[in-house]
């Protein structure tokens, strides 16, 4: 098993058998099609290239179209390589579905976090407010001294400061697989995954189960 391609859905509840409510995020977990595998031989490692989402043919790039065409797959939206390890064989056209995984597995998700924008100090970093008393009148946020005076007369790299904040590739670890549902393509993991609803994820085994 290597993995599976999915859009997140949104976050709501289910109820385990004791009644107690556990908050779970749902996924759309393909189904996915296999579009492309690489060998040890002809490429010098071993990986698999997954597609998801079957769209227009005018939405994909002439590129994309004739690799799809050329393998005989429907136009898929998404195309992602994943390594493959152990023993494991695909072939062109092979479709992943969601009964990959199992309830109580452990999986890790990746996707794009939501993008911020330009935040400050307070919002990126968690910075504390300065006081407002004393005069102060525009300082409230402002993120105070960034560096010494003569004796080093720099600013240090990593310094934290304002900046772009999210639009980043996230990943939440060790999740428990809370429902599978392959009659619908569903999997709801426990807990939050990054990004916005309708955002891509992937979902794979988890690297740190233990």
């Amino acid at each position: 098993m290597t993995g599976i391609l999915g859009k997140k859905v949104g976050m709501t509840q289910l109820f385990d058998e004791k009644g107690e409510v556990i908050p779970v995020t749902v996924i759309e977990a393909g189904p996915c099609f296999v579009t492309q595998v690489k060998t040890e031989e002809h490429d010098g490692y071993r990986a698999v290239q997954l597609g998801f989402e079957e769209t227009k043919i005018k939405k994909l790039t002439k590129g994309q179209q004739g690799h799809l065409k050329n393998n005989e797959l429907p136009m898929l939206r998404h195309l992602r390589e994943l390594r493959v390890k152990g023993d494991q064989d695909f072939e062109i056209g092979q479709r992943i579905t969601v009964d990959i995984f199992e309830v109580g597995g452990r999986v890790d998700v990746v996707g794009k976090s939501k993008g911020r924008g330009f935040a400050g100090t307070v919002k990126r970093h968690g910075f504390h407010r300065q006081p407002k008393t004393h005069g102060q009148s525009d300082r409230e946020r402002a993120p105070g001294s960034i560096g010494a005076t003569t004796g080093t007369g720099r600013v240090f790299k990593g310094k934290r400061m304002p900046g772009r904040m999210g639009n980043e590739r996230v990943t939440s670890e060790n999740l428990l697989v809370a429902l599978v549902d392959p009659e619908r393509n569903l999997l709801a993991v426990r807990g939050s995954v990054p990004g916005p609803r309708g955002g891509l994820v992937l979902v794979k085994p988890a690297r740190k189960q233990g």
